[in-house]
């Protein structure tokens, strides 16, 4: 199935099925928020940052909604496990991302979403996965997708943890610029004021007028 393309008044629309889906993998990983929304939001916004063109993203935001599909099709209990994995889990869990990308295939999807889908666990410095690419080798997309994601994960409760308050994500953000980040991706992300939910901005509002 080839999903629609539309661009209007500068806003990009993702087919409806590609939402469900991304609706569906945060159920299954049990994430109370919209996880892959809030990746597609974030992603898009440091797209306009920087200078990105709308065709890339739209196949950005695709992206964003299908990451993780490949999880959803493993379909393994230890993903949704309250307990940290196993070492034997991790590596099995590894390989999600050309999961995913073989799925992104399967749906027919442009060759650059499903490259996005395969990298998005690529590290800067050339230690994360599936191909231990590094720095600049990594495509820009796919390292704005790193950041989001793990900016999103980290501020999220997790069924093994619970969610880091946005201060201790910032110091992971930062600290982590340069080994898992693109350095410059890092800076945009915590630049954003959108990275900060809007549930928390009126919370802390609300906690500035009662004093």
């Amino acid at each position: 199935m080839i999903f629609a393309e539309q661009a209007v008044e500068g806003q990009l629309l993702v087919d409806d099925d590609l939402v469900r889906d991304g609706a569906s993998v945060d159920r299954f990983e049990r994430y109370e928020v919209g996880h892959a929304e809030r990746i597609a939001e974030l992603a898009d916004k440091l797209a306009i940052r920087f200078c990105i063109a709308l065709r890339d993203r739209l196949m950005l935001k695709r992206a964003a909604y299908f990451h993780d599909f490949g999880e959803y099709s493993m379909n393994r209990a230890y993903i949704s496990s309250p307990r940290e994995l196993t070492e034997a889990e991790r590596l099995d869990l590894y390989r999600h991302p050309v999961i995913g990308e073989q799925q992104a295939s399967k749906r027919e999807f442009p060759r650059a979403v499903q490259l996005l889908v395969r990298w998005h666990h690529e590290w800067w410095n050339g230690s994360g996965y599936p191909d231990k690419i590094s720095g600049n080798g990594i495509p820009l997309g796919a390292r704005i997708l790193r950041a989001c994601d793990t900016y999103s994960a980290l501020t999220s409760d997790r069924p093994f943890r619970k969610a880091f308050s946005y201060e201790e994500a910032d110091r992971y953000l930062l600290e982590s610029a340069g080994i898992e980040f693109d350095p410059e991706v890092a800076a945009a992300l915590l630049a954003l004021p959108e990275r900060i939910q809007a549930n928390a901005v009126e919370g802390s509002r609300e906690a500035e007028d009662t004093q």
